[in-house]
């Protein structure tokens, strides 16, 4: 096979006179050569940095994943919009989540423009704006909660334990579109969403993990299967970082994993 040679030229402008930011802000998609165009890996966009700690995550699963399928030297053909998270948080604590999903709307449509084939938004709490970008978009949305939901059937269980932050454990758009799927979703009391919430703002998106903030998730878990989960989703992609199967005697459900490898299923089907 002869290597993809890469000619870059936007609409508007010749050579590489407009530079792939100019191109990319000002709506004119970048293209490829046509021998790009017979590309086996469809091109994914990706809205990260939400936090980083966990979006750099879903950039290594893909890309390993990508690599172990096809072997050699493939990986993914990716495209990324990486945030300052405190811009974003800010919007959270504030309730602007109208504001904050046109910002994700607008950068979905720029990676669309830009070549993207499919979104995937790294985040569970910003699925909060997820119909304002599939409004934006006429490409695929992949849209974490199913992703997770299949997997939860598929392991044929139907109640189980939420975690995440505050926004995704007490408002509805999440455990509402899991319930979706015909699953019966349980969350911690006030009390102990208050310190899963915590540990995730104050610990995990820094980069801190903690050995006192993994015994206090463990004992919310015990708590959350005595009640009745049969296995806990970490409905946040920074939870990873902290608790993993090994912490857990029930299924456990790591929705960066599942929605990474939703991605290359996208990205590698014909």
């Amino acid at each position: 096979m002869k290597p993809c040679v890469v000619s870059l030229r936007t609409y508007g402008g010749p050579g590489l006179a407009a530079t792939v930011e100019g191109a990319f802000r000002g709506g004119r998609r970048p293209l490829l050569s046509d021998r790009c165009h017979t590309a086996i890996v469809k091109t994914i966009g990706l809205l990260g940095g939400m936090s980083w700690e966990s979006s750099t995550h879903y950039e290594r699963i893909i890309n390993e994943e990508v690599r172990r399928r096809l072997g050699g030297l493939h990986s993914a053909d990716l495209i990324i919009r990486s945030y300052d998270f405190a811009v974003i948080e800010t919007l959270q604590r504030a309730g602007r989540w109208d504001q904050a999903g046109r910002l994700l709307a607008e950068d979905a449509q720029r990676l669309q423009e830009a070549g993207a084939e499919v979104i995937v938004l790294c985040t569970n709490t910003m699925h909060r704006v997820a119909p304002a970008i599939e409004a934006a978009i006429t490409i695929p949305f992949l849209h974490l909660a199913d992703a997770t939901a299949r997997a939860v059937s598929t392991a044929g269980l139907k109640t189980v334990g939420l975690l995440g932050t505050r926004y995704t454990m007490e408002q509805d758009f999440y455990r509402d579109r899991l319930e979706d799927h015909e699953l019966t979703v349980l969350v911690p009391g006030p009390d102990d969403r208050a310190i899963v919430d915590r540990v995730i703002f104050e610990e995990l998106v820094r980069g801190e993990v903690r050995e006192r903030s993994r015994s206090e998730y463990r004992r919310i878990i015990d708590e959350l299967v005595q009640t009745g989960a049969e296995g806990v989703i970490a409905g946040c992609t920074e939870i990873e970082l902290l608790i993993t199967a090994d912490d857990l005697n029930v299924p456990y459900f790591p929705t960066t994993h599942l929605h990474a490898l939703a991605a290359v299923e996208f990205a590698l089907s014909p």
